[in-house]
């Protein structure tokens, strides 16, 4: 019985049955179907026997002939099934095998347990099967742990070849597919960017203006030819629009090798020019990242004009929406010879005062005596114009010669009713008034920003600092001559171009602009000029006090010791010990002023080039007050600390740091300056090629 069972068993299992019939699914609809056939046979036969016969043939005929029609599909559908795995795990097979991406496959020990053909060949002819990756590819094996654990392919170069590559640390295997050709064409693309630039002779009119013909073509033959020779030897195509000016189209890669060559022309012509008793100096804007030219050519303009404004003899090189690159700078601007910009500005200055119903005028936050004194001016220059200045003071915090001249103000009511605070202006500035900034241009260092917000497109900008990146917007006028001693030399020039018949700059106002003047060239003894003194006589021939000048600049007791404990605490730094840099204690606060005294002492000393004061100021930042003999340009390191101002002078502010982490800032500072005015060891001049 139980083999006879088995037997039956075996011959009704379902690899017995037909196949079409191993799927349950079908199974169950041939049943159903089984069943509806019998369940019409019978009523045929109820109905009439040979009608039941009939039928019973017909089904039995149906159901043969679906039931060999359903094995055949069922048959073909099993080899078609059957064929395309097999040609799917082939094609598995081969397209790892064959496909061209990188696969590798590695142990837990680092072991290299598989590569394919395809990769193979990247590690050279040695077979790197069951080595460890860190030594059949020890550069390889770090950008793998680099990555381990990204989860999104990631663009390296290894072997001089770029891949974007792919960890599955799950599987430890990694994807790679060498995508050198197209990064070699992103590069190239990259690379034949196009920049434009605009070349100008800062001081060719100066300098030919008592020349004859025949040194002036000289000149100029001499200096095309150096630019020629200069812009064909890194790829540049160089066009003269002007006597004192050139257009330039470069490549990107011809911009990023005159970077590296740090603009040596500059230093060129003018060391070159200058042997020759004609020193004539270079500003160059550079503007690239567009593909608009007329926006290239917009931002090159915009770039030489800052150049420009910051004394020229440099170059600034700028993508639309990043930072400025500076180069050069390192010579104190030449002192223009004509007095026709000031008679056009202050001419332009007038018309503009004309066209409005009251101005306002602001110096840099925590004013010091030239920015007072140029308000000062400003507010006389309107008064001679008819129209009403006010003078934007916030009395918080200010150094005691600025509080002592205020106090001498009480006694002049046409000033002492001027001098109003910020609140005040804000609330009575209207649609038509115009805001002038005098002795800075950022609008950061406002003393009112919601008085700038209110008529920023309503500003003049006065000031004898370099020009910055920051700078505002489409203003009114602007007069920035970097070669001037201080803000109230410029304005006193200006009283030479106003009304005969209006009344003269009172004792107080010229008192206040020479003490601005005294103090800016450290008593006439740094950035002086010849229109310096001819300012200071106009100022002392109209009334100016030296007796109360010398009152307003009296230090207190208190001042002079900070100062004195500062320059005790110095300590020297650089190569030959040349540079001072002195750092305030942490919890002490220091007056900005006494910090800037501080660091114009410790120039007296024998050896200093430059002195570094950093300090803790009265609104919680920390200061840094750098000076120079010129040697040293301290603008273009006051610059990368977020600060500005002369080659000789600047300074800066910087948030949230403590003065131990500034003097950190500040010493990589000048690091990076030094560099970038050192060309590259490596990088041959491709000017004497």
């Amino acid at each position: 019985m139980t083999l006879r069972g088995d037997i039956m068993k075996k011959k009704f299992s379902r690899n017995n049955l037909p196949p079409f019939l191993r799927n349950s699914t079908m199974r169950w609809i041939m049943l159903i179907i089984f069943a509806l056939s019998i369940y019409g046979i019978v009523i045929s036969f109820l109905s009439n026997a040979i009608l039941g016969i009939i039928v019973a043939i017909i089904i039995c005929a149906e159901m043969a002939y679906s039931i060999n029609r359903m094995n055949e599909m069922s048959l073909k559908t099993t080899n078609y099934i059957s064929d395309l795995s097999y040609r799917i795990k082939r094609g598995e097979e081969e397209t790892t095998l064959e496909m061209p991406v990188g696969v590798l496959i590695l142990n837990a020990s680092g072991v290299i347990e598989w590569v394919n053909p395809f990769l193979q060949p990247y590690f050279g002819d040695k077979n790197v099967l069951g080595e460890n990756i860190s030594d059949a590819a020890p550069g390889l094996k770090s950008l793998i742990e680099q990555y381990w654990n990204s989860k999104t392919p990631q663009q390296i170069s290894w072997n001089h070849h770029q891949f974007s590559m792919l960890v599955e640390k799950e599987y430890r295997s990694v994807y790679m597919i060498d995508i050198t050709r197209y990064t070699n064409i992103e590069k190239r693309y990259d690379d034949e960017k196009v920049a434009l630039g605009q070349i100008f002779l800062d001081n060719y009119d100066e300098i030919t203006q008592s020349m004859s013909d025949q040194e002036i073509s000289n000149l100029t033959n001499y200096v095309t030819n150096e630019l020629t020779s200069w812009a064909r030897s890194f790829g540049i195509y160089l066009k003269q629009i002007d006597d004192d000016h050139f257009l330039m189209l470069l490549y990107q890669k011809s911009l990023e090798d005159v970077e590296r060559d740090k603009f040596q022309i500059l230093d060129s012509i003018r060391e070159r020019t200058s042997k020759r008793n004609l020193p004539l100096t270079l500003s160059i804007g550079i503007a690239y990242g567009e593909t608009d030219l007329n926006e290239l050519a917009n931002q090159a303009q915009n770039d030489l004009n800052l150049a420009l404004g910051r004394g020229g003899d440099q170059v600034v090189v700028k993508a639309l929406d990043h930072s400025a690159r500076f180069y050069g700078g390192k010579t104190n601007p030449m002192e223009k010879r004509t007095r026709v910009r000031a008679r056009m500005t202050s001419q332009a200055l007038q018309g503009l005062m004309k066209e409005s119903d009251q101005i306002f005028v602001q110096g840099h936050q925590q004013p010091d005596m030239d920015a007072l004194g140029a308000c000062m001016g400003i507010r006389r220059i309107s008064e001679m114009n008819k129209k009403k200045c006010w003078i934007v003071v916030d009395e918080k915090n200010l150094h005691s010669d600025v509080q002592r001249l205020l106090k001498a103000a009480q006694d002049y009511p046409e000033i002492r009713d001027s001098i109003i605070s910020p609140e005040e202006a804000v609330k009575i500035a209207t649609d038509s008034s115009i805001m002038i900034m005098v002795d800075h241009s950022r609008p950061s260092m406002n003393i009112s920003s919601a008085l700038y917000d209110r008529l920023s497109n309503r500003v003049i900008v006065i000031d004898h600092h370099r020009r910055s990146e920051e700078f505002p917007k489409d203003p009114l006028l602007v007069y920035i001559e970097p070669y001037a001693s201080s803000t109230c030399e410029l304005i006193t020039e200006m009283f030479e171009y106003q009304s005969k018949n209006a009344e003269p700059i009172n004792k107080l106002e010229a008192t206040a602009m020479l003490a601005g003047i005294f103090i800016d060239t450290q008593s006439f003894s740094s950035r002086t000029g010849t229109r310096t003194f001819d300012a200071a006589s106009y100022l002392r021939s109209a009334g100016a006090d030296a007796e109360e000048m010398q009152h307003f600049m009296r230090e207190n007791v208190d001042d002079y010791m900070n100062r004195t404990h500062l320059i005790s605490s110095v300590k020297l730094m650089g190569d030959n010990h040349e540079l001072a840099v002195v750092t305030g204690e942490q919890d002490k606060v220091y007056d900005p002023v006494v910090a800037a005294q501080a660091a114009d002492s410790l120039l007296k000393m024998s050896g200093i080039e430059a002195s570094f004061v950093i300090s803790n100021r009265p609104d919680k930042r920390v200061g840094i007050s750098a000076r120079s003999l010129g040697n040293v340009n301290v603008q273009l390191i006051m610059e990368r600390l977020g600060g500005g101002g002369h080659l000789s002078s600047g300074a800066a502010q910087i948030s949230d740091k403590k003065p131990e982490d500034v003097q950190k800032m500040l010493l990589d500072a000048i690091k990076e300056v030094k560099k970038q005015e050192i060309p590259d060891d490596d990088d041959d001049s491709k000017q004497d090629k």
